[in-house]
């Protein structure tokens, strides 16, 4: 399996347009009119919104639409796609083959994070050009690649239509970044009767030319806010009117970082920030912290957001404040599919690119295509999660981050490969 030049080169250009114009979870209007516009000139069936997602299990979706796409349009999104998507970002495009056969979909996850990115004169991105036009916004995780990725893969799959067989089906995922949005995708339609189900990330400190086929350790989280709603008053003429914020969010914390370790397994937690509205001299009415929980499985992640919730009620009975706990994001844990694996491992060897072929290695974070590996798995089809690995300046988060782009053309032609091994092998179909 070889990718020509002209798509290797097509696949750098949309990853470096991609990364100057960073979009964070549910507001990747931009990104998704590209993306469309490509697509719908391929030939692609279009989905938007509803049409692939369960619309209540978006999670973490706290937006201005209207100032979003008013944004995307300025940074050059055509204004016809913007309003044909509707409120929702992110897509999935279909597109039956020649002869009837498998249904194969796979996922790539398109937004950024807040993150400024560096300016250093060794910074890649700066050298060439395309650091991000947008302040405090950075592709610092690779989705840009993940995109530019599915974008050629939709590409040769029209180029090698006629050959193939069963149906494509491509999910741009919105909100990965806090796993707001795979639920989301994995209860909506886009996942129905799929027999073959592929992700991947690149980098997770993998290096350029391995491919780690099947990474272990997904961990499941939980990610909440919690709101904290007590009364003001004068800190030194009558504190005792009062009922603090601030008081009860840090007894909370306090206990929440002080939760037992379970014997069955790993487990985490983490608070990431924390504010009040109080000024010096006035008890402090409100407060918000936000955090999550981690576990090797959904039942330890479980036990730890079981533990979150006693310790914030029992806070604000303490102090008399009102607390209330919002889940803003969720992942499972997974396994892959042993037969879908072995797949990915001998095509991963026949590729020129790839010189190291790794059978496992701990994955160690949180992801959530789980919930789409899980749902295709749930009804008799098989999954996989993989890594393609990636030599990085800085790592992923960072301001330094930086993918190497001489593995984009090896992640399409591993794609690639996979769709043809799937659906021009009769004894799969």
């Amino acid at each position: 399996m070889n990718v020509s030049p002209d798509l290797i080169e097509a696949t750098v250009r949309c990853r470096r347009d991609l990364h100057r114009f960073p979009e964070l979870s549910w507001t990747e209007f931009r990104t998704t009119a590209k993306v469309a516009a490509i697509l719908d000139g391929l030939g692609y069936q279009l989905h938007f919104g509803e049409d692939y997602l369960d619309l209540p299990s978006v999670m973490g979706r706290t937006i201005d639409v209207a100032a979003e796409k008013q944004r995307a349009a300025g940074q050059g999104a055509d204004p016809a796609w913007l309003a044909r998507m509707g409120d929702y970002s992110g897509l999935a495009a279909t597109m039956s083959m020649a002869r009837p056969g498998p249904v194969i979909a796979l996922r790539f996850d398109i937004d950024a994070l807040p993150v400024n990115e560096s300016q250093s004169s060794a910074h890649a991105p700066c050298c060439g050009g395309f650091a991000s036009d947008i302040d405090g916004k950075m592709h610092a995780c690779g989705h840009d690649g993940h995109t530019a990725i599915g974008v050629s893969v939709a590409r040769w799959v029209v180029e090698n239509r006629e050959r193939l067989a069963g149906e494509i089906r491509l999910i741009f995922q919105p909100g990965e970044e806090g796993c707001c949005g795979g639920k989301a995708v994995a209860k909506g339609p886009v996942l129905t009767g799929v027999d073959y189900f592929l992700a991947m990330h690149l980098g997770i400190n993998v290096p350029s030319g391995a491919v780690v086929v099947n990474p272990t350790g997904f961990l499941a989280t939980t990610k909440f806010d919690m709101t904290f709603s007590g009364r003001p008053a004068h800190a030194g003429i009558e504190p005792n009117a009062g009922a603090n914020a601030l008081a009860c969010a840090c007894t909370a914390i306090s206990q929440m970082l002080a939760i037992p370790s379970h014997r069955d397994g790993m487990t985490r937690i983490n608070i990431g920030s924390l504010v009040s509205d109080g000024g010096r001299n006035v008890i402090p009415a409100s407060a918000r912290l936000c955090g999550e929980t981690r576990g090797e499985t959904q039942a330890l992640d479980a036990y730890m957001m079981d533990a979150v919730q006693r310790i914030s009620q029992a806070a604000g009975v303490m102090h008399g404040v009102d607390v209330e706990l919002t889940i803003e994001g969720e992942a499972p844990d997974c396994d892959n599919s042993p037969e879908l694996v072995a797949r990915l491992r001998q095509q991963a060897e026949q590729l020129p690119g790839i010189n190291d072929v790794v059978e496992q290695r701990p994955f160690g974070a949180s992801e959530d295509a789980t919930w789409m590996v899980r749902a295709v798995q749930a009804q008799g089809g098989q999954g996989v999660y993989f890594i393609m690995g990636s030599d990085l300046p800085e790592g992923h988060h960072k301001s330094g981050f930086d993918i190497d782009e001489a593995v984009l053309g090896s992640a399409v032609a591993l794609m690639a490969s996979m769709v043809e091994s799937l659906t021009t092998d009769p004894s799969d179909n």
